[in-house]
């Protein structure tokens, strides 16, 4: 008898290794019609909605006190200046530090437009200007909310960790790169892996599950003008569907230059969502060949500093005449930041580390990060459970890397001037993210 209650409370000991809660929060626009951001080809707001937004936030908690908040929000991306809104406000009310919260868009081009994030591709009269910015503070005011919510429901887990598969991603430079060259052999990187937290209640119940994918949230393109979270949520609403009481939670990770294939017709978006939450319920559905995840919480949020093409004020004065409305609006936005005095010659760049234990650790880029810097930063950690997610904490324009600089293209270059940037980074780019994420990963024990 002695013996079983020593094992019992051995068991119990471990149990209560690690605490967890969930927070969720609408961030459904309430007042429609609404603009909708990522395509500049809309034309009108949208006045239906298809599905419900949300910012889901998982809350985590060690022995020793340390907290981590991880929150999806299913919203095209955020401006630094509402990152560090809400941070403020999380230290202020519950005491987390700026470097244990995380923010992570699913980029779904089909929510709310949110001021200042791809600001070219409207133009909007005082009354939208009025009617978005109520939008920011509601969803400033929300993801505050679900955080709090995951913090004030913490409870005795077990973590574990799982990878499965899905194919639908495609990678969409090579389509364009062949189409405008038949004969081109374009790089065709992609990475299918769907990472799968698994957060269990010590009654064995499913609490929360993670889950990610590196592909654009494009399924419904231009022509569906209605509120929807696209394939990543469709695939939220499966998993819990499958799993009552559950929170799923999407992590996009480093799909800037990925896209679901086939798209462009609207039963395709729950398609991809019900392949994507297929991968992780069989991830799920065998337990007993997850990897058991404990040990402490440690975190690091670094800035690297990345440059720009040298530009001048002349350039954009004569760009300002361009017969390009969307070049137009970015010469008269980027020379109103002139006139204020920012910065405009490089972006501070946001690189943040949460490790659990010894073994796994979450890496948070800003920006639409294309897909070869996940695969990169996983392969120069090969001992360490990695997920590694773009969209993060801030999405000012697109992170491509050396080689597509040096290719062009969208990537490189045109989506700059949607994003309201000066022009293309500089090639040492690349180098520069991948120093910040090795000095991050350093910052929290990581070192390779």
């Amino acid at each position: 008898m002695t013996l079983v209650l020593l094992l019992a409370s051995v068991s119990c000991a471990r149990r209560a290794d690690m605490r967890a809660g969930v927070g969720t929060e609408t961030i459904t626009p309430q007042e429609m019609p609404f603009w909708l951001s990522g395509y500049a080809a809309r034309t009108a707001p949208a006045s239906e909605v298809r599905q419900q937004l949300f910012a889901k936030a998982l809350a985590l908690e060690d022995a020793q006190g340390a907290r981590s908040v991880i929150v999806t929000i299913d919203i095209i991306g955020i401006p630094r200046v509402l990152r560090n809104a809400i941070a403020d406000d999380v230290e202020r009310l519950h005491g987390l530090k700026p470097e244990a919260l995380l923010l992570n868009c699913s980029h779904t081009h089909s929510g709310p437009a949110v001021r200042e994030n791809l600001e070219v591709l409207f133009s909007f009269d005082d009354e939208e200007k009025a009617k978005t910015a109520r939008y920011r503070e509601f969803l400033r005011q929300r993801v505050v909310a679900a955080v709090g919510g995951a913090l004030a429901s913490l409870e005795p887990v077990n973590l574990s960790y799982g990878e499965g598969s899905a194919p639908f991603a495609i990678n969409r430079r090579a389509q364009r790169l062949e189409a405008e060259d038949p004969s081109a052999n374009p790089v065709r990187t992609v990475d299918h892996s769907v990472p799968v937290l698994r957060v269990e209640r010590q009654d064995g119940g499913l609490l929360a599950v993670l889950f990610g994918y590196a592909c654009h949230n494009t399924t419904l393109t231009a022509e569906f003008n209605a509120v929807a979270g696209d394939y990543a949520g469709y695939a939220q609403q499966e998993v819990q569907n499958a799993n009552p009481g559950v929170t799923a939670l999407f992590l996009m990770l480093c799909g800037g230059d990925q896209n679901p294939f086939p798209r462009s017709k609207e039963e395709l978006a729950p398609q991809h969502g019900q392949t994507l939450a297929r991968a992780v319920q069989e991830v799920l559905s065998k337990p007993g060949e997850l990897e058991a995840l404990s040990g402490g919480l440690r975190s690091a949020l670094r800035f690297e500093r990345l440059p720009f093409e040298t530009h001048t004020r002349a350039d954009f004065e004569q760009e300002r005449n361009n017969e390009n409305v969307y070049r137009k609006r970015r010469a008269e936005w980027v020379l109103g930041r002139m006139d204020k005095g920012d910065d405009l010659n490089a972006v501070e760049y946001p690189v943040q580390v949460l490790r659990l234990g010894e073994r796994f650790g979450l890496v948070g880029l800003g920006g639409e990060v294309v897909v070869d810097y996940g695969l990169n930063i996983k392969q120069a950690y090969p001992g360490i459970r990695l997920v590694v997610a773009g969209y993060t904490n801030d999405v000012m324009c697109y992170i491509p890397n050396r080689r597509i600089l040096k290719e062009g293209g969208y990537e490189a270059d045109d989506s700059m001037m949607y994003y309201g940037q000066p022009g293309k980074f500089i090639p040492e780019v690349e180098d520069k993210v991948m120093g910040a994420v090795k000095a991050a990963m350093a910052d929290v024990g990581f070192v390779r």
